[in-house]
């Protein structure tokens, strides 16, 4: 197959990896594979794996009717078969740009934290994780495949050395290291990294030899810096440190001895055989232990509200306290993590996966009058959507991603609370071998 796979951004962050990664992996498997992007600092990595790569402007409209011409042109140039959008904007300008161009699948991967309204409903999804899909579903979408986010665990693997990024930060062989990777953004983010500094701040206080090194850039970098700094002060000494963004962050999982976060980030660190905490909203944060694996299996890796150690700082505090206090707990729940990240999140077992997904792409059928009808409700859906963001950029509330908004993310985690399967291997050789 010919494949065009367009990640929304090449800034760092977990669903343009994925697309990457997948992209690379899907190539391997003997397909033709094209990666078209903004210019970002994962175009390097695109060119590293040796895949082409073809650049579009970031100065465009989302979405773009000069993005969708680009499509067209490279599916009638190119022979391409298939057209494989990262998130809503890239959907949206394959399906529009492409409709009327018989034989050529669009298929589009959400990993946001719920499927916006407006993607089309005939467009086959891949999605992240056992919620998402129900939810989705649930909303009229007519093919929704669960692909939980892969991790290449050949290249995030516990003998790449951390010593060097610990030295480089002036971080001691007596102090452990909570780490957090990820984007500086207000949403999802911003509430995780500024709890985690009072956590860290609360600890240091106490006495613990703790540090707090959060690696990542973005919009919401002013507000994390302004509470290191206030936690810094009040303690006396550095506990919390701004280490920016990384093009490789496998040196920062490496020298952690606890990673707390969500999504893609949190399975990287699992990778690294670290034991984890994951933060959400609303005060959320849990420990990853054999008791909690399932519900991360089925809602994915993240959550609101108070987890089972409280809420807010006073949880995490809770949550990092364990950690620090039994350092063979650290290891047996590392080990644990990292057979979970085996079991269930190999990248090669993703890229069979896409692979089918797009065979099964190609065969699929869509009535004209039923592609007419998606694109005239998705169009008022798209609409309606920007009218509200120029509302509210208009009151002056800010503009945020109705995908990600607490809301939104709050209905799809309510959705199908049923019991599931209790997960895998790991968790059966965890649960004999660790007490909680």
């Amino acid at each position: 197959m010919r494949i065009l796979v367009y990640p929304h951004t090449m800034e760092l962050g977990g669903s343009q990896l994925n697309a990457i990664q997948l992209a690379a992996a899907v190539r391997d498997r003997g397909h033709e594979v094209i990666v078209l992007s903004e210019p970002g600092p994962l175009v390097e990595r695109v060119r590293a794996m040796g895949l082409e790569h073809i650049e579009i402007s970031a100065h465009r409209r989302r979405p773009s009717p000069g993005v969708m011409g680009t499509l067209a042109r490279l599916v009638r140039d190119r022979g391409v078969e298939v057209v494989h959008g990262y998130e809503w904007p890239p959907i949206l300008e394959a399906f529009y740009g492409l409709r009327s161009r018989r034989g050529i699948a669009v298929v589009g991967t959400i990993m946001s934290m719920s499927v916006a309204p407006f993607v089309p409903r005939t467009v086959p999804l891949i999605v992240g994780t056992e919620r998402i899909r129900e939810a989705a579903l649930a909303a009229g979408h007519r093919r929704v495949t669960l692909l939980e986010p892969p991790v290449d665990t050949e290249a995030d693997h516990p003998s790449i050395g951390g010593g060097e990024f610990r030295a480089r930060h002036g971080i001691g062989a007596g102090e452990v290291v909570a780490m957090m990777v990820c984007r500086l953004v207000p949403d999802l983010k911003l509430e995780g990294l500024l709890t985690a500094c009072d956590a860290a701040g609360e600890l240091a206080r106490a006495g613990y030899k703790l540090r707090l090194v959060i690696v990542g850039d973005g919009p919401a970098r002013n507000a994390v810096a302004e509470r290191a700094a206030q936690t810094n002060a009040t303690v006396g000494r550095q506990v919390v440190v701004l280490a920016g963004a990384l093009d490789d962050p496998r040196p920062a999982y490496a020298g952690a001895d606890i990673t707390i976060g969500q999504g893609g980030s949190a399975l990287r660190g699992m990778a690294f055989a670290k034991p984890l905490i994951v933060v959400g909203e609303r005060g959320f944060s849990e420990l990853l232990t054999p008791e909690t694996a399932p519900t991360f299996l089925r809602q994915g890796w993240y959550g609101l509200g108070a987890g089972s150690l409280g809420h807010g700082a006073d949880g995490l505090r809770a949550a990092l306290m364990r950690l620090l206090e039994a350092p063979e707990l650290r290891q047996a729940l590392g080990c644990f993590a990292r057979q979970l990240v085996l079991d269930r999140f190999s990248l090669r077992q993703a890229a069979r996966l896409q692979e089918a997904e797009y065979l099964a792409a190609i065969e699929q059928r869509v009535a004209p009058v039923a592609t007419m009808a998606d694109a005239a409700r998705s169009g008022a859906g798209l609409v309606a959507m920007k009218l509200r963001s120029k509302y509210r950029r208009w009151r002056g509330t800010g503009v945020t991603d109705d995908s990600n908004g607490l809301a939104v993310v709050a209905k799809v985690l309510a959705v199908g609370m049923m019991p599931r399967r209790e997960g895998s291997a790991a968790r059966r050789r965890a649960e004999r071998g660790i007490s909680n």
